[in-house]
């Protein structure tokens, strides 16, 4: 005679229970690793450093290849976007039709002469954009360079001050770039807040009537503007070429 000790089929509560454990197990393992010290904000705002793990600093000799690497590879993420920007606008269309024209007389291949001056533009705007923006300008009298360091001691953003062009018209940001491994975690916000305050320091020991920070930011430099709105800054100034705009001039009142 056979004696089953279990029934052949498990009751559906001991069904449910196992399928529950398995479930927690496999959202487990899909489960992305939170950094230590970070705070995760809602899907798609990104990872934002907590304040204690980083802070600024001055940079010292030993970090000016690192900082200047990373000052090129910032130029780098913007200068097709810049030279685009400038390059369609319609004066600088017609300097390149014109320029074609005339070395079609020179040139045997009509596809030479249309390609050669848009090549010829894009590297001069390229090299003039590194040489500037990829570049560390000379310590002014605020100080700096200055660096944002990671607690771990790695070296995540530059930024750089100088006083205004005009007598009372308070400091201008000359650089402020982010290490694209450490972007939209708050280095940028971070650097900014740095700078408000050192300017506050320089111009109440200068005796400046009026404590304001300007900041230019490339046009085609969207998210760095969007960051600048976002703390209060307004766009109130533009420079560039030919009547078209390649910067814009972002100031606050501090």
């Amino acid at each position: 005679m056979r004696i089953d000790l279990l029934p052949s089929r498990p009751h559906p509560a001991l069904r449910l229970l196992s399928n529950q454990g398995t479930s927690k197990k496999r959202a487990r393992a899909r489960a992305p690793p939170q950094l230590a010290g970070a705070h995760l904000l809602p899907r798609g705002t990104g990872t934002v450093m907590a304040p204690s793990h980083l802070s600024v600093r001055e940079m010292r000799e030993d970090e000016k290849p690192l900082v200047l690497e990373m000052l090129k590879a910032a130029v780098k993420d913007t200068e097709n976007r810049v030279a685009l920007h400038a390059l369609t606008r319609p004066p600088a269309l017609l300097l390149l039709a014109a320029s074609s024209s005339c070395l079609r007389f020179v040139l045997a291949s009509f596809a030479l002469a249309l390609l050669l001056p848009v090549f010829l533009a894009v590297v001069a705007m390229k090299l003039g954009l590194r040489a500037w923006w990829g570049s560390l300008p000379p310590p002014g009298g605020l100080g700096g360079p200055w660096v944002a360091v990671h607690g771990s001691g790695d070296v995540c953003g530059v930024l750089a001050l100088a006083p205004g062009s005009n007598s009372g018209g308070g400091a201008r940001v000359t650089r402020l770039s982010v290490s694209r491994w450490h972007r939209r975690q708050g280095v940028g916000r971070r650097l900014l807040a740095f700078a408000e305050s050192r300017t506050r320091a320089w111009s109440g020991g200068m005796g400046e009537p009026r404590t304001r920070l300007v900041v230019p930011v490339a046009v085609a430099a969207w998210g760095v503007a969007g960051m600048l709105e976002g703390c209060g800054y307004q766009a109130e100034g533009s420079w560039g070429c030919m009547g078209y705009t390649l910067v814009r001039e972002f100031s606050k009142d501090l």
